[in-house]
């Protein structure tokens, strides 16, 4: 198998791998940390309705969702490319750092989270991945 295509699939499997992590985690994470009493978590409008009644701990389980996410997704793409492993991982990482953006723009959030979770949960998160690749000896 050529190298580009090894590269291909490592990304869309870093992509697939890592949305249905970080679903996976944003699922469960009602039964985690319930919503607060009377908010309405399931439309946009409801979220928008209720939001000021949201505390600090009920972003961590979004933040983690998103961090988890990214670092997987990045990891399995760094880990499948034959070459130019960290380029593969911050790729994943961008490609969910536009997912963060369009979610800061359509879902209401209070400003520390959007940047905590902008800044910390996607690019970081992706290097990290890519930097535990860099000495990894490509899969056969």
């Amino acid at each position: 198998m050529s190298s580009t295509l090894r590269n291909v699939i490592g990304l869309i499997a870093g992509i697939v791998i890592g949305s249905l992590v970080n679903m996976g985690i944003i699922m469960i994470s009602g039964q985690v940390i319930p919503p607060p009493e009377g908010a309405d978590v399931t439309t946009k409008e409801g979220l928008q309705a209720s939001i000021h009644l949201f505390e600090a701990r009920h972003f961590f389980m979004p933040f983690l969702a998103h961090a988890l996410g990214t670092f997987v997704g990045a990891f399995i793409a760094a880990y499948i490319a034959v070459s130019h492993k960290q380029k593969m991982a911050i790729f994943v990482g961008c490609f969910f750092l536009l997912g963060g953006i369009m979610s800061a723009i359509l879902i209401p959030a209070p400003m520390w989270f959007i940047l905590a979770d902008l800044f910390l949960a996607y690019l970081p998160m992706a290097y990290l991945a890519g930097a535990l690749n860099r000495t990894q000896v490509p899969v056969a």
